[in-house]
């Protein structure tokens, strides 16, 4: 029997709605067709709200709190083991393309980063090195959203093969507290782009392109279109955008009139009843230094969320720029699969790391507010003539569970040690649903900024950690989080319930790395 092909197609920082299918504003036609020619999940959620340890968790099937990276300026323990290192022994050739984030951009000595500066813009380092890399045998790295600094790695080689060698022209110098000594690529003379201003890189060398051309070149090597054997592959396209800044280049930047777009309004007096940090993103000039403690290092979302909406706008409809970039780029790589006769042989599965506010609830980009906008994440699986088309399925789903139903698709045993569930039998339509829950984890520092929160099929509960208040939704009447049930005493037996349960669930997803062999 043939081995199922995986091809991991991601995005960075995408609210579930922006997709042409759900959102007529925005057109994302190949996107929208892997929705028709495969199942789509409407209640996807993530199971950490920032990059580095939502990516963790996808390849290792781990929480957060158990897999060690639980925080952006974490990274993944190098002795975790990852779903690249259970595939191998199957067969599969195992390969990433574009962003990885595993690591931080700045690392010490006892937790070194070869995603830091200066290794980053250290060229020679990156003509010698493409892994093994977390369980891939095969990398190809970049860094950067946008015009970042950030920018090199194997991206800024592909860029110079392009015949761009003053590519470094398109990014930004480094920040102050980014700037080390030994980094050769630390000066630029691009500036910040205004918003709604378009980006003014090339298209043939935006990272789109390059994740595109790469990822198909891969696909070549393993359907064997030179003479070689074909191979079982996992292969993930790993993308940067919609992630903010927002910003694209031309003819997507103005692709859309930001006059035509629908900004999302604060409602007045709806952080009344939320905890009392919610309201500080409504002030000017917000005062989060209770929240600063040793061992932590920032929070991102802890500032002022303020925008005026002629700004909002146009940041929207740069937005839905890049999406529908993106999609022509994730159109490119579908039709090349398509093209090479293997997508009955090949599960293709798109998802982001997380969601993004563009005015939802006041707020803008991501934060540390719990809201559907920013825990819910699109996800579309396709496996042409196997799996179900054109379905839309509502049952619970979280990304903790990629890798052990990944694992499951390829013919492998899932590890006891994995805290995700294997959820192939949904995707394929032998059930309706595995899950009765979901737990999103949010650690930002390590005791002031620390919450969970509990997912069940109507009600949503949010716990925050040595805090006397929290967050308590009902979804069915409440789809829109304005009304925090915490305090309700109508709701206290509900809230009793729910926390009972979330007790349960944080004592079910305790791995057990081996059965009882012996009575003692």
């Amino acid at each position: 029997m043939d081995k199922t092909n995986i091809l991991f197609i991601t995005s960075d920082q995408q609210h579930w709605s922006a997709m042409g299918y759900l959102n007529p504003e925005v057109r994302t036609p190949n996107l929208d067709r892997l929705v028709r020619e495969g199942q789509t999940f409407h209640r996807a959620y993530t199971v950490n709200p920032t990059c580095t340890p939502t990516r963790a968790s996808w390849i290792t099937g781990l929480y957060p709190s158990r897999h060690g990276a639980y925080s952006l300026g974490t990274k993944l323990p190098e002795d975790v083991p990852t779903i690249g290192d259970y595939l191998a022994p199957a067969g599969y050739r195992t390969a990433l393309v574009g962003k990885a984030h595993f690591q931080p951009l700045l690392g010490t000595e006892e937790f070194p980063s070869i995603e830091a500066y200066p290794i980053l813009h250290d060229l020679d380092f990156w003509r010698s090195f493409s892994g093994p890399f977390y369980g891939f045998d095969h990398v190809e790295l970049a860094r950067n959203h946008t015009d970042e600094s950030h920018a090199g790695q194997h991206y800024a080689l592909w860029m110079e093969e392009k015949g761009y060698a003053d590519w470094r022209t398109y990014f930004l110098p480094n920040q102050k507290d980014q700037t080390v000594a030994g980094d050769p690529l630390t000066r630029s003379s691009h500036r910040r782009r205004a918003p709604g201003e378009a980006w003014e890189i090339p298209e043939e060398i935006h990272y789109n392109a390059w994740i595109a051309e790469r990822a198909n070149a891969l696909l070549d090597r393993y359907a064997g279109v030179d003479g070689g054997t074909e191979e079982p592959f996992f292969l993930w396209a790993s993308f940067f955008d919609p992630h903010p800044q927002y910003m694209v280049p031309e003819p997507y930047a103005g692709m859309y009139d930001p006059a035509d777009v629908t900004v999302p309004e604060f409602s007045e007096g709806e952080f009344d009843d939320k905890p009392p940090y919610f309201r500080l993103a409504r002030e000017k000039n917000p005062d989060f230094s209770a929240f600063a403690e040793p061992g932590g290092n920032g929070i991102h979302g802890a500032g002022s969320h303020l925008i005026d909406r002629d700004t909002l706008a146009k940041h929207i409809a740069t937005m839905y720029g890049m999406m529908t970039m993106l999609d022509a780029y994730i159109g490119k790589i579908i039709d090349h699969l398509d093209e090479l006769e293997l997508s009955e042989k090949t599960l293709v599965c798109f998802t982001s790391d997380h969601g993004d506010f563009w005015g939802q609830h006041g707020l803008t980009k991501k934060a540390i507010h719990h809201y559907e906008d920013l825990l819910r994440v699109p996800l579309v699986v396709r496996h042409t003539g196997s799996a179900p088309a054109a379905v839309v399925n509502n049952s619970l789903q979280s990304t903790v569970d990629l890798a052990p139903t990944f694992l499951s698709i390829a013919g492998c045993e899932v590890p006891p040690t994995m805290q995700g569930m294997d959820v192939s039998d949904v995707w394929y339509g032998r059930r309706d649903s595995v899950r009765d829950h979901v737990i999103v984890e949010n650690q930002h520092q390590p005791t002031t900024m620390n919450m969970r929160t509990f997912i069940e099929e109507r009600y949503k509960i949010t716990v925050h950690y040595n805090r006397d208040y929290g967050e308590l939704y009902d979804l069915k009447n409440d789809p829109g989080e304005l009304v925090n049930l915490w305090d309700s005493e109508e709701h206290r037996e509900t809230k009793s319930r729910l926390l009972l349960r979330f007790l349960h669930a944080e004592m079910g997803k305790t791995p057990l790395p081996m059965p009882r062999v012996s009575g003692a």
